[in-house]
């Protein structure tokens, strides 16, 4: 294979057509149903696959087929599907990526809007360009690469779906459906994440779950003056507050839940020690003025935030605003619960043990209620293969000039979830160009070229190497 050729070919692709369809789909508004109750009418998210389709379609990799799969009542999936070319193996590929955006989600800075692309300072603006536009041109022109430079590649199905930013709630079913068409699935690629710059290529290795819940404590029928009703009827905010304390130790942040807890796997903290040490992890959140973050050790402050348990409350009912609050002993208090778990935790399981936690043996009797409980599954990749390892090294070395580095992701991502129970056996590259400030979900949100291509480039090794070497260890 002709690497000089390859890096020519993905920069030529990006410079001209990738970038040019890709700030096409920049302007669809291309709402994840999440956010658009009537997608299937308003047509936006089937504007977006077939202004993507069309650009796959036109690729001049033989023997490739595009295909829009679309089950009853549910969000559309487009398919390219390469056949295998000079493979050792007959696994298929799997590269993923989606074509549903949030919303703009406020204002933009002048000159620039979710809809409108710009490409400024190396960067494409809009919504959708970074999260995650960029994926289905980035899979096509790795392997328009690989073959204008002689490389080899196992088959190769690219899954773009149209339901991630919403959960993913119809890939179960699509996964199920298309799983005869896809074979025997070893490896996956899915361009989705982020990394800790934009200097090397980055992997997430782990995502953690989430469980969450709406739960109401009453203690009256109605309000009553607090004068009257004060002292002989604990407040529901005081019951409330006594049975989250059974869940989590409000001082130490320690979950007293055996549902809630796992030890951390010895390689994903060895990662962790790894990007500590070189700097990556020192975080860099908005505190106010003389706030501390939960801990001074870098490591302990990373596993926090992707291999333990953590709390947050996201919402409230039954307190009124400041301004209009009287003096009275509210009937209720509600507050929506949101569980970040730790990536091998069972979701359902822990959300049972929450639900059980806080319906019994209630303080004073008071009523307790759940609403809207819902739980997804982290995911934690599996040991890599030794053909993928000394890949991703002289990837590494070659494309990007400094070592790979693999973490762990605080947020959840229920695909990954899906796809490593549909998968078990295969291979997970979990990679992509965005990194710091690039404002994926908020305004402003934007797409590192430099960085693309060079992920691009990466891809296209890695489906050479998969090609050559298999699940053997041994390739060119």
């Amino acid at each position: 294979m002709d690497n000089a050729v390859m890096r020519q070919t993905v920069r030529d692709r990006w410079a001209r057509d990738a970038l040019a369809s890709l700030s096409g789909f920049v302007e669809i508004p291309a709402l994840s149903p999440a956010f658009d109750a009537d997608w299937a009418a308003a047509g936006r998210l089937h504007a977006a696959v077939d202004h993507v389709r069309r650009y796959l379609a036109d690729r001049p990799i033989a023997g490739a087929s595009t295909d829009v799969v679309e089950l009853p009542g549910r969000t559309p999936v487009l398919l390219l599907d390469v056949p295998a070319r000079d493979a050792t193996t007959d696994e298929t590929v799997v590269v993923y990526g989606h074509l549903d955006k949030q919303p703009a989600a406020g204002a933009w800075s002048p000159g620039l809007g979710p809809w409108t692309p710009v490409v400024k300072d190396e960067r494409l603006y809009g919504r959708g360009a970074g999260d995650d536009g960029y994926a289905g041109y980035a899979a096509a022109t790795a392997l328009e690469a690989l073959h204008a430079a002689g490389g080899r590649h196992a088959r190769t199905v690219v899954l773009l779906e149209t339901g991630e930013e919403s959960g993913s709630p119809d890939l179960d079913a699509y996964l199920s459906h298309l799983g005869p068409r896809l074979g025997k699935v070893g490896l996956v690629v899915c361009l989705d994440t982020s990394g800790a710059d934009y200097e090397r290529l980055w992997l997430a290795t782990s995502l953690r779950g989430i469980a969450f819940l709406d739960v109401t404590v009453r203690v009256l029928t109605a309000g009553v003056h607090s004068g009257h009703a004060s002292g002989l009827v604990p407040s529901s905010f005081r019951i409330l507050r006594e049975l989250l304390d059974r869940i989590e130790d409000p001082r130490s942040g320690r979950f007293k839940l055996p549902e809630l807890t796992v030890a951390v796997p010895p390689d994903r903290l060895a990662e962790v020690r790894v990007a500590a040490a070189e700097g990556f992890l020192t975080p860099q959140l908005p505190l106010v003025e003389g706030m501390r973050y939960a801990t001074d050790d870098i490591v302990e402050l990373t596993l926090a935030n992707t291999w333990r348990t953590t709390l947050s409350v996201t919402g409230a009912d039954g307190l009124p605003p400041l301004l209009d609050a009287g003096n009275v002993l509210r009937p209720y208090t509600s507050l929506k619960l949101s569980f970040r778990l730790p990536p091998t935790v069972d979701a359902g399981a822990a959300l049972r043990a929450v639900e059980k936690t806080l319906t019994t043996d209630v303080p004073f009797g008071a009523q307790v209620e759940i609403a809207r409980a819902e739980a997804a599954d982290g995911w934690n990749s599996p040991p890599r293969a030794a053909w993928l390892e000394s890949t991703l090294d002289a990837v590494s070395a070659d494309v990007f000039g400094k070592p790979w580095r693999a973490l762990g992701l605080g947020g959840t991502i229920p695909f990954l979830g899906m796809f490593g129970r549909a998968y078990p056996d295969a291979q997970f590259v979990v990679t992509g160009p965005r990194g710091p400030g690039n404002n994926a979900h908020v305004p402003d949100e934007w797409l590192h070229l430099e960085q693309t291509e060079r992920v691009t480039e990466a891809v296209a090794r890695i489906l050479h190497a998969h090609a050559t070497a298999g699940r053997a260890g041994e390739g060119d």
